[in-house]
């Protein structure tokens, strides 16, 4: 049986949901302010922030933003011609296409991720304290759940 969910928890994940909505509208005029729209942002971010070992393809960088394949195709190739990514053949495999990102590419994602670390880090602490009192929650029902269940076995 599904239980309820309690007042306690439905606080933590309003606040959470708040404290991630609050940076990510910042994220969001930030990137507009810059000339981008908020998923070009994101994806250039995805691109220079991908994890060793991957491939910067447009599967991979989909993968990344939750989006579908055609979707960035289309921010790849507003990207491509504002100067700020390149397609490159793959060496090995010229069917695979790469993205990377050109100087100013890189010049324009800099400055905003300089401010978005400096958010972050007024930001953060909130963010984490949410965050925290979600698990605190939910550990907390757990706990009353588990100790319930445990009492019904001796009765």
């Amino acid at each position: 049986m599904d239980r309820a969910v309690s007042v306690a928890e439905y606080r933590a994940l309003a606040e959470f949901r708040y404290q991630i909505r609050r940076f990510l509208n910042i994220s969001e005029q930030a990137a507009r302010a810059a000339g981008l729209e908020p998923q070009q942002y994101l994806l250039l971010l995805a691109l220079r922030g991908l994890p060793e070992g991957k491939q910067a393809t447009i599967l991979t960088l989909a993968e990344r933003l939750q989006l579908r394949h055609h979707s960035v195709v289309g921010l790849i190739d507003r990207l491509e011609k504002r100067g700020l990514v390149r397609r490159v053949r793959g060496k090995e495999d010229r069917r695979k296409v790469l993205i990377s990102l050109t100087a100013r590419g890189e010049q324009i994602l800099g400055n905003l991720a300089r401010k978005r670390l400096a958010e972050l880090r007024a930001t953060g602490p909130e963010l984490v304290r949410a965050l925290g009192a979600v698990v605190g929650a939910i550990r907390k029902s757990a706990g009353v759940r588990g100790a319930s269940r445990s009492r019904g076995r001796y009765l």
